[in-house]
């Protein structure tokens, strides 16, 4: 595993250099980080094609919905700074699966799965870079019909798998609590609330428990042409340590069609208004999701 690292880390460098020998002959460090995080913005899918065109509002309040009947398969890339006293990075490649299941006429469940891939500069000297999956945590949501009124709602069961490849990637948990979110649409807006708790359950004994409270409150603005404006935050409270996280995220989106394959592509930055002692303090994020309207 050292040796994939060394290797992982070798590779990024090398790129970072094709970007600009300027850039890493001048540039400070925190500046050289950004060409990491374009590394893995390379790895995103090509942005060429015209935009979506019939049917794209539709698709655009779909993909507000996160628990509508579309499914979508996102690929989110986020970079965070600036950690512990070596102002230290993370990046991290999330595979965000939205995956629907028509049970009947009336009922959908929506699973919505993350599986991140991270890459974390060491916060002090005296560690190293890791690099690896992280944990897994899976949701399921029993979604009735909308009401007249535009509410949609969503409750069931949130699971946590430990496929950390490394300690301080993960939690080495098994994890289970209740999901739920409640939004409306109308007029272009969607606004709502997702939520969430996870307890561990089983795991290694010499690990923290887990116990962590997780509540994503949301507004979305999309115009007909499915240009999108968002604004949420991702809180996050530890009740084992008694410590908020606390991201306020902004972004702008729009769907484009690659022949016939509609991809919203969206981009960002956020800000931690509370954070542990040596966490980050602010962020990026650029997503590309792909749609499968029905």
């Amino acid at each position: 595993m050292r040796e994939i690292k060394r290797l992982w880390r070798k590779t990024l460098h090398r790129l970072v250099d094709a970007l600009g020998p300027a850039v890493r002959r001048n540039a400070p460090r925190s500046i050289k980080r950004y060409g990491i995080f374009s590394v893995g913005l390379l790895l995103m899918p090509p942005i060429a094609g015209a935009q979506a065109q019939e049917g794209g509002d539709d698709l655009a309040k779909k993909l507000a919905n996160p628990i509508s009947s579309m499914m979508s398969l996102p690929f989110q890339h986020n970079f965070d700074c600036c950690f512990g006293p070596e102002d230290a990075f993370r990046y991290s490649m999330n595979f965000q699966p939205v995956v629907p299941f028509k049970l009947n006429e009336s009922w959908t469940l929506v699973v919505r799965t993350i599986v991140p891939t991270i890459f974390q500069e060491a916060p002090v000297g005296a560690l190293d870079d890791e690099f690896g999956l992280g944990d897994t945590t899976q949701s399921f949501f029993f979604v009735p019909p909308t009401t007249a009124s535009g509410i949609t709602m969503g409750l069931g069961p949130v699971l946590l798998y430990p496929t950390a490849t490394e300690d301080t990637l993960g939690s080495d948990k098994w994890g289970a609590g209740p999901t739920a979110v409640i939004l409306r649409q109308s007029s272009g807006w969607t606004y709502g609330v997702l939520a969430n708790h996870i307890w561990s359950y089983a795991g290694d004994d010499g690990r923290a428990d887990v116990s962590t409270t997780f509540v994503q409150p949301f507004v979305n603005y999309t115009w007909p042409n499915t240009v999108g404006i968002t604004l949420n935050t991702e809180t996050t409270y530890d009740w084992e340590n008694d410590q908020w996280t606390v991201p306020i995220n902004a972004q702008i989106s729009k769907i484009f069609k690659f022949g016939n394959q509609p991809v919203s592509l969206a981009f960002g930055g956020r800000v931690y208004v509370e954070s542990p002692e040596g966490g980050p303090e602010w962020g990026l994020r650029a997503t590309a999701t792909f749609l499968f309207p029905r």
